[in-house]
């Protein structure tokens, strides 16, 4: 999901800075994924893609100061960093690809943008702002990945629709990230109850399907359980994705207009240093032989 989110996001985008996002469009979809990699170098990386919001009370969690020094001083580092501080450091990345816009940077622009929009996606997922987030606490195990893999995998490229317009400037931006992770907030009940609801009506031979990939059958929900699933959810996935891409999208605009609209076909450069290279495969040899530090949500 997220690497065609951040595909579908670069068509948004302005003339003066599709020069170059679109010519870099391969980088940017490839290193979507690279925060979930670092998650299996960093212990502390998992939190920069969830909150925990209904650990802090009830809807709309008045309790939780918006500002991220004054949540600090009420709850804490450490309470912060276990119940998750995505929509703070969807803030911190804005501020580095900011900064990398204004120095015209384009390893920097790229790489700040291509994991930006990763955050910002996990955002926008309902279960990445909910304490149950795999169904754990309600015994359905594995709904993460049917709701943000397995559903996007079955639909997206033939039935669902990413034409969706202009990347917009977002003026206030904490109030942006925030009403977008409200959103998800109240929307994870949802996504809950109706799997459980459409469980009931399914054998386990039916809920399931065995398919191949990479030459290994592998267990999955079934085209007719998740058909059934996408429907009752009234296409949620679908309107998400589609908010998901066009935040990315803003997001990447309001950061460039920040930094003053720097002019950026003059970065044609398209080598990464010796250090970019060696950093980029020691992340994805973690990734492949590690065990994923902190929750794993996937």
């Amino acid at each position: 999901m997220h690497e065609e989110i951040n595909y579908h996001a670069v068509f948004l985008l302005p003339p003066s800075m599709m020069i170059l996002f679109k010519p870099n469009i391969g980088f940017l979809k490839e290193h979507a994924v690279d925060p979930d990699k670092r998650r299996y170098i960093s212990g502390s990386e998992g939190a920069h893609h969830y909150l925990d919001i209904d650990h802090y009370g009830r809807y709309p969690y008045p309790e939780l100061p918006r500002d991220y020094k004054s949540a600090v001083a009420k709850f804490s580092i450490d309470t912060l960093q276990v119940y998750g501080i995505v929509p703070w450091w969807i803030e911190v990345m804005m501020g580095r690809l900011t900064k990398a816009f204004r120095e015209k940077n384009k390893q920097a622009i790229l790489k700040n943008a291509a994991e930006l929009g990763h955050y910002i996606a996990d955002a926008h997922v309902p279960l990445h702002v909910s304490s149950n987030h795999n169904g754990q606490l309600t015994h359905q195990e594995g709904i993460h990945a049917f709701w943000e893999s397995r559903i996007p995998e079955i639909f997206a490229e033939s039935d669902w629709d990413f034409f969706i317009g202009k990347a917009a400037y977002i003026p206030a931006f904490s109030s942006f990230i925030w009403a977008r992770v409200l959103e998800s907030a109240a929307a994870a009940d949802t996504v809950l109850h109706c799997e459980k609801e459409i469980s009931n009506h399914f054998e386990a031979s039916q809920k399931y399907a065995f398919e191949e990939r990479r030459g290994k059958l592998v267990k999955q929900y079934s085209l007719a359980y998740a058909t059934l699933y996408n429907g009752s959810l009234d296409h949620m996935i679908e309107r998400r994705m589609r908010q998901s891409i066009f935040a990315v999208a803003s997001c990447w605009y309001t950061a460039w207009v920040n930094a003053g609209q720097p002019m950026l076909d003059s970065l044609t450069h398209n080598t990464l240093t010796d250090d970019e290279i060696k950093e980029y495969q020691r992340m994805d040899l973690d990734w492949k032989n590690n065990v994923i530090k902190g929750r794993d949500c996937q």
